[in-house]
C-alpha cells in the first residue's frame, strides 16, 4: 500500500518527509520520517535506519539530532521509524510507565500475551520497512546501515548482529548493552517474551557478539555523565563481550556528555561519516 505523505520540508538542499501507513506486521497505523538528500533526485542513494529510544516517536531524531546537514553532505537517506506500535487496540503498560508498552517496543518480536499480536518491531524493521522503502523511494537497500540511541542502540546492534547480510554498517549512541542484565531490559524481555531467560539471549548484543557470522565494525559513543550509565547501559559488558569474541568494537567514552539529544547532535556527523565510508566501500567493492 502506498504510504501517505503528511509533511514535507526542504532542508539543506534535500527533503525531510513524514509518512503514515498501515503496517500488516504490527496490525496498526504507523508513522515514519525520512530525509532524502538532493542526490536522490537523480539516483538511488544509500539508506541509514535510525532507531530511537524510550518515549520517542519518529520525530524526535528529525527535530533534535541535526542529522540532515550531514546526510546531505554524504548523499545518504535516513529513515526514522516510530518506536512501537500505536493505536486504540494496542496494549500499553498497565501502570502507564514510560519504559514499557507504547514508545517502548524494544525492537523485538513479542511472544507473550497480550503483546504478541502487535509488538513485532523486529519484523517491522527487518522486513516491512525495507520493503516499503525499496518500493517507494530512491534508495539502494543493498547499501544499508543501521544506528540508534539507548533502546534504539540496543535495537541497532542486535538487529545488525543477527542480519549481517542486510546491513553494511552499524553504530550506536549510549546503547542498552545487555538488556538481560538491566532493569529496563529485564522488564521488557520478561513481559514481551515471558520468563524463559534463554529466549531473551536472541535480543542481547553481548550474547550475539560471540556468535556473529560476520564481524561488522561497530562504533559506539557513550557519555561518561550519562545518568543511566551504570544501572541501565553498562557498556563494560559490551566491551568484555567484544574482547572475548575478538570483535572490532570501538567504544568512545565522551567526557561530560549525558543521555540527551545534545549528546547525539554533538557526534551525529561523525557517525554518518562512519556509515557513509563503509557504504561507499560496499558500492565499489
Amino acid at each position: 500500500m502506498q504510504p501517505e505523505q503528511i509533511a514535507a520540508n526542504k532542508c539543506f538542499g534535500g527533503m525531510q518527509l513524514r509518512y503514515q501507513h498501515h503496517s500488516d506486521i504490527l496490525q496498526c497505523p504507523m508513522h515514519f520520517s525520512v530525509f532524502l538528500p538532493s542526490k536522490a533526485q537523480s539516483e538511488k542513494v544509500p539508506l541509514l535506519y535510525w532507531l530511537s529510544g524510550l518515549t520517542c516517536t519518529d520525530e524526535n531524531f528529525v527535530h533534535k539530532a541535526g542529522a540532515q546537514r550531514y546526510a546531505e553532505r554524504h548523499g545518504v537517506a535516513v529513515v526514522a521509524p516510530d518506536t512501537s506500535p500505536r493505536g486504540e487496540a494496542v496494549p500499553d503498560d498497565p501502570d502507564g510507565a514510560y519504559d514499557f508498552g507504547l514508545g517502548a517496543g524494544f525492537y523485538l518480536n513479542a511472544t507473550a500475551q497480550p503483546w504478541a499480536q502487535h509488538y513485532r518491531m523486529y519484523d517491522y524493521i527487518v522486513q516491512e520497512l525495507p520493503a516499503l522503502m525499496a518500493a517507494h523511494f530512491a534508495v539502494d537497500c543493498g547499501r544499508s546501515g543501521i544506528f540508534g540511541h539507548s533502546m534504539g542502540g540496543h535495537g541497532a546492534l542486535s538487529i545488525a548482529l543477527k542480519n549481517p547480510e542486510n546491513y553494511h554498517s552499524v553504530s550506536a549512541f549510549a546503547p542498552i548493552s545487555s538488556p538481560m542484565h538491566c532493569p529496563w531490559g529485564q522488564k521488557a524481555l520478561g513481559n514481551y517474551l515471558g520468563g524463559d531467560r534463554d529466549s531473551w539471549r536472541q535480543y542481547d548484543s553481548t550474547e550475539l557478539l560471540g556468535r556473529a557470522a560476520k564481524k561488522l565494525p561497530i562504533l559506539v559513543d557513550q557519555g561518561d555523565a550519562d545518568q543511566f550509565l551504570h544501572e541501565q547501559l553498562q557498556p563494560q559488558r559490551l566491551t568484555a563481550a567484544a574482547q572475548a569474541a575478538n570483535y572490532p568494537l570501538q567504544l568512545r567514552m565522551q567526557a561530560g556528555y549525558d543521555h540527551s539529544y545534545f549528546f547525539i547532535a554533538s557526534f551525529i556527523g561523525e557517525h554518518i561519516a562512519f556509515h557513509a565510508e563503509l557504504l561507499a566501500d560496499t558500492a565499489t567493492g
